[in-house]
């Protein structure tokens, strides 16, 4: 690749105002190879940012349903990071919506791609996409080549699974100019820091219990944790390599990783007492405790619809994944493209707490689901 390419690059990150996508948008935009950053996505005010390093931010409101709009902004871009996606856990969104987004938003990128001749696409997919199943069978310290197959618990996690397999299937394509198309797929797990909804709202949850965190997960559960400082760093450097190395790369899939420990409900209670020391951790809360309360709520519900319309609530899905070990342990990012986390735990919880400090003096009501396309 020509130095006169490198400083031309034009990247595009759909969902670049979401959670993870505005964090790759900021570090994208210090780098020096690259001219401009486009965003596309729903939640966007149009407008156009000039930041330092000479790169511009141009910023394009549309809708990754919207396959002529979505044509528009892709014009002229040579690399896209697709991380536009409807996130929901507690199945506030309806299956059919979140498919359209999740897996017709990819298909439309693809197409475009292979249309105006854009030859890579980094994919951001999750942990969720591969496990745990419907038996709910842990992995411990699996890497990307550990065999796990079976239907996927969570309906989030299913669509990202299909998203996934046209991702994959579209690596090699033939582009309207005879070139290929060069994908690959970065898989997040449990993405904490700055902006992370789900840590308000488990403040106020602590905050409404005298200052008790109790905790669903047993305490030999493991799952991974990242900072998204990190997750959006292993993107940028993904994207970069894709093209410097796209034969090493193409069709591969990454885990993110960093030094975050293992232990969930430890990880959000450090995070937490960074804060509010007040914050004390609780007690684990049995299964069959939470499997009663679930059925009794939707049990309730269902008699008093349409008198009384709850908040989303836990659901047997979400309960099933969180109590069940699905962790892994790789350097395939390091070995591939040189990955190495940005940000140790320190700094990451640091930085998280700072953030929870100066949101808590506006906390409202929990945000129970973010949009991101």
């Amino acid at each position: 690749m020509s130095s006169e390419t490198d400083r031309a690059q034009v990247y595009l990150v759909t969902g670049g105002c979401g959670f993870i996508g505005e964090k790759i948008v900021e570090l994208l935009s210090q780098q020096d190879y690259i001219k401009e950053v486009r965003v596309f996505d729903s939640g966007a005010r149009e407008e156009e940012k000039i930041i330092p390093a000479t790169t511009h931010v141009t910023v394009m409101k549309g809708d990754i349903r919207d396959y002529n709009l979505l044509l528009a902004a892709m014009r002229g871009v040579h690399v896209v990071i697709h991380t536009a996606a409807i996130v929901d856990y507690r199945n506030t969104v309806p299956f059919w919506e979140m498919k359209a987004v999740n897996v017709g938003g990819t298909e439309n990128v693809l197409r475009a791609c292979c249309v105006l001749n854009i030859p890579y696409v980094v994919y951001t997919s999750s942990i969720a996409a591969v496990g745990p199943n419907t038996l709910c069978e842990p992995m411990c310290r699996g890497n990307e080549d550990t065999k796990y197959s079976g239907e996927v618990e969570l309906p989030y996690g299913k669509t990202k699974a299909m998203a996934e397999k046209l991702v994959f299937e579209a690596n090699g394509k033939k582009l309207n100019n005879g070139g290929k198309l060069t994908t690959c797929i970065i898989r997040a797990n449990t993405v904490y820091g700055e902006k992370a909804t789900f840590l308000r709202d488990l403040y106020l949850f602590a905050k409404a219990r005298n200052d008790v965190l109790n905790y669903l997960e047993p305490e030999n559960t493991e799952r991974n944790s990242t900072y998204v400082g990190n997750v959006a760093w292993m993107h940028v450097l993904a994207a970069r390599h894709l093209q410097l190395r796209p034969d090493l790369l193409a069709g591969q899939v990454y885990y993110c990783y960093d030094d975050t420990p293992r232990k969930g409900f430890l990880v959000r209670h450090q995070i937490l007492s960074s804060m509010d020391p007040s914050i004390r951790l609780g007690s684990h809360i049995p299964y069959w405790k939470m499997w009663l309360i679930i059925h009794l709520h939707r049990i309730i519900k269902v008699l008093l619809y349409p008198f009384w319309k709850p908040q989303p609530f836990l659901n047997l899905p979400l309960l099933n994944t969180i109590v069940t070990t699905f962790s892994y342990e790789t350097d395939k990012a390091f070995r591939h493209f040189g990955y190495k986390p940005l940000f140790t735990w320190q700094e990451s919880k640091q930085r998280t707490a700072q953030w929870l400090k100066a949101a808590a003096g506006n906390l409202s009501c929990p945000h129970l689901h973010e949009k991101e396309n």
